[in-house]
């Protein structure tokens, strides 16, 4: 029988490598992925109100980015303060 019978040899192989060992997965890559199924192709959810472990969204980029902005705003006019009460 010839090692080329199954079309699972000839596929790309996964990229991940196990922490103690080194060594690299041997399972094939999943199509359009870099990794197999085991090591994450095609997993995970999206981020947002529908994943399960969503709280609040206090924490989201959404959130973060306004409160850069606010806090450029404050230290603006801390800077304004200072330059007029002195």
């Amino acid at each position: 029988m010839e090692s080329d019978a199954n079309p699972m040899h000839k596929a790309h192989r996964c990229h991940a490598k196990a922490k103690a060992t080194g060594n690299p997965c041997k399972a094939p890559a999943v199509r359009g992925w870099t990794v197999c199924r085991m090591h994450g192709a095609g997993g995970g959810h999206q981020g947002g109100p529908d994943h399960p472990s969503y709280r609040h969204g206090m924490r989201s980029q959404k959130w973060i980015k306004a409160r850069d902005e606010v806090n450029i705003l404050v230290r603006e006019a801390r800077l304004v303060g200072r330059l007029i009460c002195d």
